[in-house]
């Protein structure tokens, strides 16, 4: 049967004879467009690094945010659409703060994961929702009592628990090299320069502390700061270190 755009594009909740959700597959799509996103979970923790991608020279950097905190031992890193983006880091702030206020304790990240994913499909429902599907993916890094987490949500709601994960427009060759330098011996240490190691190969432009961000949740309970972004005089070392 001949499928024509016409027919199935526009509609979200309509599947095509081959059992496919266009509007879903296209935001996919609108996510492996955007900035490549990596993570690595180790046992001491887990990193996360993005590519930021900066339209012109006179943008303020540090207004470009692409990684965010959602409670004190978790955070975020999302590719695709910035408006959809926060709309689901809000809504994932809001749970971590029910948990807590309901329950006493800190959410466990793969609660925050499923909240995520079921906030993705709800798209077309409420005045705060879009009316199509969300085109963006998320990884959430955190430490619970099951110890270091990193999970991936797609825009199809799906959400799974990573070793080590990327997305984005770089995130074949991203992906391929993570498989090659992963081990479950890595330090933190380690997973910081390997994460700014595939960046610098899969970025079209030259690495720098301006044009990337990474950040880090420790698995250690008497940590001053659990999350932390790295500063800019921490990233430049770490990049003079890989030439």
């Amino acid at each position: 049967m001949f499928e024509t755009n016409s027919e199935y594009d526009r509609g979200v909740n309509t599947f095509s004879p081959q059992g496919r959700i266009l509007q879903v597959e296209y935001a996919m799509k609108a996510v492996k467009q955007g900035s490549t996103v990596l993570g690595i979970q180790t046992k001491q923790g887990v990193v996360l690094g993005v590519e930021k991608r900066l339209e012109s020279p006179l943008v303020e950097p540090d207004s470009v945010k692409k990684i965010h905190q959602i409670d004190y031992h978790l955070c975020a890193a999302t590719c695709g659409v910035v408006s959809d983006a926060r709309t689901l880091i809000d809504k994932a702030r809001m749970e971590a703060q029910n948990h807590t206020f309901t329950y006493t304790e800190l959410i466990p990240v793969a609660t925050v994961a499923q909240s995520i994913g079921d906030t993705i499909l709800g798209f077309g429902k409420g005045e705060d929702m879009p009316s199509r599907p969300f085109g963006v993916a998320i990884l959430i890094a955190g430490c619970d009592h099951h110890g270091p987490k990193l999970y991936n949500a797609d825009p199809a709601g799906s959400y799974t628990e990573w070793k080590a994960k990327a997305i984005g427009s770089g995130y074949e060759s991203a992906q391929t090299q993570l498989e090659e330098e992963y081990n479950e011996n890595l330090t933190l240490e380690q997973a910081k320069k390997i994460v700014l190691k595939i960046l610098k190969q899969v970025m079209e432009e030259q690495i720098s502390s301006t044009n990337v961000e990474v950040c880090y949740v420790t698995d250690d309970e008497n940590a001053k700061d659990r999350y932390k972004v790295m500063e800019a005089d921490e990233l430049n070392a770490l990049i003079d270190s890989l030439n």
